[in-house]
């Protein structure tokens, strides 16, 4: 019989690995190569303590792996050296682990020097950029932190902080859609402005620039 008159071989399934390849599936993340080390704690201190420094929120071990570009393993034992590093040397804040992420918070043997400044600097005068995101939040509330730095077009996040800690505006729930945090203004915030309740609130219209879009706009830009 010759070669021609030969039936044809039975196709043989490709292994799993050259299947996933051929269908164009992505593979697993490879593990570092030999001799190839993961950052350890001196190349990661600066950029862990720079995120956490700006959020007002718990941040996930994936998102700072993700951010990092390194594995959430090592950002984990990055997270909890920090912690012991800090304890260890008294520094006045601590590195916690809550709600399944990671902030820092003001040691509780400090809170009474924490209250005596946020109380005396309730006469402290507001900052431009502050009363500008204290409009945002007086006018869209309640409202996220997103939207209002969608609004004022920069990130406004201390500046939110700052107004949490003047008593000026408050949490008030989450957003339905993502789970975020809603703020509204408190009644501290009535009195200081001389108001018996929101409706008193003069029209924005007036003082609204001609080439700036409504909240209205902004708003559903953002969602």
């Amino acid at each position: 019989m010759t070669d021609h008159d030969r039936p044809p071989e039975p196709s043989v399934p490709m292994d799993d690995d050259a299947g996933a390849a051929a269908r164009g599936a992505v593979p697993e993340p490879a593990e570092p190569a030999a001799g190839e080390q993961e950052p350890g704690l001196a190349e990661l201190r600066g950029p862990l303590e720079a995120i956490l420094l700006i959020t007002d929120e718990p941040v996930t071990v994936d998102v700072l792996a993700t951010t990092l570009d390194v594995r959430p393993e090592t950002v984990e034992t990055a997270l909890r050296e920090l912690t012991e590093e800090y304890a260890a040397q008294g520094r006045g804040f601590d590195l916690r682990e809550v709600a399944g992420g990671w902030r820092f918070y003001t040691r509780s043997e400090h809170s009474g020097v924490v209250e005596r400044f946020v109380r005396d600097g309730q006469e402290v005068r507001l900052t431009q950029a502050a009363l500008e995101t204290l409009a945002v939040v007086a006018y869209r509330q309640p409202v996220s932190r997103a939207r209002v730095s969608a609004v004022r077009g920069v990130n406004c996040d201390g500046v939110m902080r700052t107004l949490v800690l003047r008593g000026l505006i408050e949490e008030a729930g989450h957003e339905p859609e993502t789970g975020a945090i809603l703020y509204r203004t408190t009644n501290y915030f009535l009195e200081r402005m001389g108001l018996r309740d929101l409706d008193e609130l003069p029209e924005l219209a007036p003082f609204l620039p001609d080439d700036v879009e409504s909240f209205e706009d902004t708003d559903h830009a953002t969602t």
